[in-house]
């Protein structure tokens, strides 16, 4: 018990399940409830896929493409800051900005619930407290950002239409904050690896 409690605490707050459900009402403003289901379901299960994957594989299939958590951190930034400044410069609503077929995949699955932060966690992780201990507190993760995506609609509705595109031009002021961060980050672990 000891080992997954090592594991779910740093996972718990890399994932950021409460951090990312303002961006999740934003990127489903509007959209219907079974739609909203089958998104948080896709997100789930890609997320908890990608984060299974990369802590059993991912650490030498990166070793052997030459690359590194600091080049995922700068592309997953990029990514992000491309979309929010999407979001921030168009008065559409989100559900005609994206693709519903894909949303739950990318972004809210990758790299919103499981990006770079929560890769990297897992690799340090698993050298700590092993290898199942952390699959275990990474898919329990993921699960719970699925159930608190889960009450995304009443906020919605309690908001109403000002406040929920309020909401939706503070998430992508928010998320290009964190997609800076995420780039500033990479690029400063890309310098401490090259002078290292």
């Amino acid at each position: 018990m000891k080992p997954f409690l090592g594991s779910f605490v740093p996972l718990f707050v890399a994932v950021d399940a409460m951090g990312v459900l303002p961006l999740f009402v934003a990127l489903t403003e509007g959209v219907n409830p079974d739609r909203r289901r089958r998104i948080i379901q896709q997100s789930v299960v890609t997320a908890g896929t990608v984060a299974v994957v990369f802590t059993l594989a991912g650490p030498p299939v990166l070793r052997a493409l030459g690359i590194t958590v600091s080049d995922f951190m700068m592309a997953g930034g990029l990514l992000l800051f491309a979309l929010s400044l999407r979001d921030l410069l168009t008065v559409s609503k989100a559900r005609e900005r994206v693709d519903l077929d894909t949303l739950g995949a990318v972004p809210i699955g990758v790299p919103l619930i499981t990006g770079p932060a929560v890769l990297t966690t897992c690799m340090l992780l698993v050298d700590q407290h092993g290898r199942l201990p952390t699959l275990a507190a990474a898919v329990a993760n993921v699960a719970i950002a699925g159930v608190v995506f889960s009450f995304a609609q009443p906020l919605s509705r309690r908001l109403g239409s000002a406040g929920s595109k309020t909401l939706s031009k503070m998430a992508a002021l928010l998320l290009a904050a964190i997609a800076v961060m995420m780039v500033r980050r990479g690029v400063l672990a890309a310098i401490a690896q090259a002078t290292g």
